[in-house]
């Protein structure tokens, strides 16, 4: 994955980019030479999906998590050109845009000869390979639902746990989310047995363990020589409870959060949730509380920004703002009802929707 671009994305910085776009292009290049003509990516690297689930050894019937390294490998690959080309585009280099983009489209095109069947089955049938195939858009576009359904039917055969390692972690819930089972994902996010992110919590954890269990039930270590109890990787659930629970997501088309979306998606298990972040323009919020059929979302937006905002569920003749009916307050812009909620456009200010479910 090609850091400098998110970086790009969260704090508008074109000077970075700029920086960091030979090295980027240079690692890209690299890869192309060791895939050749075929575009699959093999001999890449020996980790893989590090971690991924392993049963215990008594359970015989039961799948691990593993997924093919070179289907992974050549995942990236093809998400690297992505985002190089997106880079290009940014910095004005249009020759580089075009010949990126092409490259994708070719490194995804031999991912789904190579890894990919009619029906949307994916070579490991692994949880990550699903992941990465759908994140990355490596799938053709009837192929979709089968492998969003295959993943879903994957977790659910596992009393809903999951099976990733370090490299599917990161993308699991946005995917869920990003194809209509977001509640799927919230099942993950607070499943307490192993392997969860709240096994370590109720194991006495206060930091993210390496392994999904560091320590066992009965309290020994998992593996005393390569067991570290500090280390970010399945930390990456952050990112999603930051942009889909709390729903505080940067504008890729204006890129430093000068415009930004704060579009929340509770879920009835959650009383409350609550997180800001520091952007280029200062701190942004957002918190939402339910009380019975009460919803109140309370949002910050900084200065010298804009907002798209969305209540989900709301009715727009049951929201108030400030204690006013919003359909009479003030310096809102495109306010609109869907099936879904209540959609406007705000400035820069602090805000409280008061919504009766």
């Amino acid at each position: 994955m090609i850091i400098p671009w998110d970086m790009y994305q969260l704090y508008g910085d074109k000077r970075l980019l700029e920086t960091q776009y030979p090295s980027m292009k240079a690692y890209l290049e690299y890869i192309r030479s060791k895939s050749g003509d075929s575009h699959i990516w093999k001999g890449g690297s020996v980790f893989g999906d590090w971690l991924f689930y392993h049963p215990p050894v008594n359970s015989h019937p039961e799948p691990d998590g593993y997924t093919n390294h070179d289907l992974i490998s050549t995942a990236f690959f093809a998400y690297s050109a992505h985002l190089v080309s997106e880079a290009a585009n940014v910095l004005g280099k249009t020759d580089d845009a075009k010949r990126y983009a092409e490259l994708y489209q070719k490194i995804r095109n031999a991912f789904i000869l190579e890894y990919v069947t009619p029906g949307g089955r994916v070579a490991s049938d692994s949880q990550t390979s699903y992941v990465l195939a759908l994140a990355f858009g490596l799938l053709p576009e009837e192929a979709r639902e089968g492998a969003v359904q295959h993943l879903v039917s994957d977790i659910n055969s596992r009393k809903k746990h999951l099976s990733t390692g370090f490299l599917g972690t990161p993308f699991l819930c946005f995917v869920l989310s990003n194809h209509g089972h977001t509640q799927l994902a919230y099942d993950l996010l607070l499943q307490e047995s192993y392997p969860s992110w709240l096994y370590p919590v109720k194991m006495g954890a206060t930091t993210i363990w390496e392994r999904w269990d560091g320590l066992r039930p009965d309290s020994t270590f998992q593996n005393a020589g390569m067991n570290s109890f500090n280390h970010y990787a399945y930390g990456a659930i952050g990112d999603w409870m930051y942009r889909v629970v709390a729903g505080i997501e940067a504008d890729p088309a204006k890129p430093g959060y000068q415009h930004f979306f704060l579009r929340p998606q509770p879920d009835d298990r959650l009383s409350y949730a609550s997180a800001s972040t520091e952007s280029p323009y200062g701190r942004i919020a957002s918190r939402w509380e339910r009380q019975g059929n009460q919803m109140t979302f309370a949002f910050e937006a900084p200065a010298n920004t804009s907002v798209t905002i969305h209540l989900p569920g709301a009715a727009l003749a049951r929201v108030m703002e400030s204690g006013k009916p919003l359909t009479q307050a003030a310096g809102f812009r495109a306010i609109k009802e869907t099936a879904e909620g209540v959609t406007l456009e705000a400035g820069s200010g602090k805000y409280v929707f008061v919504c009766n479910l």
